[in-house]
């Protein structure tokens, strides 16, 4: 249960970053609901997780996925740079994101 809700936060804060995206681009009460509510989710879902999973794992998993998730939402979605430097860091977060999971 308690990687369910680090995979829900991750989720979250994606919809928060792309909230942080939008609403950099045009300034709307909507956009500062996504984004603020995405990341307010987000924390929620990561303070449930403590619940079931050592804080220290749970956080790094969780700040992992959503580095890689936002990095990669900004490379398809906001014209961010592709570079092959740039897929290869997200690449190591992923490895040790998954290290850590595998580990814990």
């Amino acid at each position: 249960m308690g990687w369910f809700f680090v995979l829900l936060a991750a989720a979250c804060e994606f919809a928060g970053v792309v909230g942080l995206n939008k609403y950099n681009e045009q300034k709307s009460f909507q956009n500062v609901l996504l984004f603020g509510g995405g990341f307010g989710a987000a924390f929620a879902f990561l303070y449930m997780s403590f619940n079931y999973l050592q804080v220290s794992t749970a956080y790094a998993v969780w700040i992992g996925i959503g580095t890689a998730g936002a990095v990669l939402i900004n490379m398809i979605f906001f014209g961010e740079s592709k570079s092959i430097g740039r897929v290869m860091s997200v690449l190591l977060i992923v490895i040790g994101v998954v290290g850590l999971k595998a580990l814990s």
